[in-house]
């Protein structure tokens, strides 16, 4: 019957794809209700503040959906704040006071949750900024600097309280213990037990690694 029949393969498979998208947005509006959550947490993730309460709902959000089985989980922190190309001395302070209280509750909460062993935490953008001034100093920013720039990782394997790396003097570029883009992937495949030479995918007939083809070592310094 499957070989005289193999369109009803890719109907079942449509309909199961139909009926497993009901159930996520069925689920959606539990995980997403926060008004069940305790006093406490809410001022653990600043929810209680005008000016973190959009950051930490986002952060306890994110919380929620990993305790229900998410296995992956982006935040955005709304409007770009970061790309301070001007009016550094007032935009960077507001995008700090909008996260730091937020993230480190996001933290604090899975640790005392038991999770953190498990859910590893990455902050960070994809670039970062110049040492030196774009434009006027009094109302400019910094550029884009691709050569030296700082993420955190907490949980999931990492060693905590780890330094590792350092930029030049000035603070332009990366000068010793050297982390690049496919070093830093390849470092958190191992944390989820992926080995990234073996990891590939097809694209327009060729295999492609996440690692992008390039020679990448796993930093095992921060690992624990």
């Amino acid at each position: 019957h499957a070989k005289n029949h193999p369109g009803e393969h890719e109907l079942e498979a449509r309909i199961a794809s139909y009926e497993l998208a009901a159930r996520m947005q069925d689920a959606a509006r539990e995980a997403l209700d926060i008004s069940h959550e305790t006093e406490a947490t809410h001022k653990l993730y600043g929810i209680d503040d005008e000016n973190t309460r959009e950051y930490g709902t986002r952060c306890l959000i994110a919380r929620r959906l990993v305790e229900r089985g998410v296995r992956f989980v982006q935040l955005f922190h709304a409007g770009q704040p970061w790309d301070n190309h001007n009016s550094l001395h007032t935009s960077l302070p507001s995008a700090c006071l909008k996260t730091d209280k937020p993230s480190a509750g996001l933290v604090k909460d899975l640790k005392q949750r038991g999770m953190l062993d498990e859910v590893l935490v990455h902050w960070g953008g994809e670039i970062g900024r110049l040492p030196v001034v774009e434009g006027d100093p009094k109302t400019g920013g910094r550029d884009h600097n691709g050569q030296g720039f700082s993420t955190w990782l907490a949980g999931g394997g990492i060693k905590p309280g780890t330094t590792y790396g350092q930029s030049d003097e000035v603070g332009h570029k990366a000068a010793e213990n050297i982390v690049n883009p496919n070093d830093y992937q390849a470092t958190i495949f191992k944390l989820f037990g992926i080995d990234h030479k073996d990891l590939y995918y097809l694209h327009n007939g060729q295999e492609q690694k996440l690692t992008v083809n390039e020679e990448a070592k796993v930093v095992e310094d921060i690992l624990a």
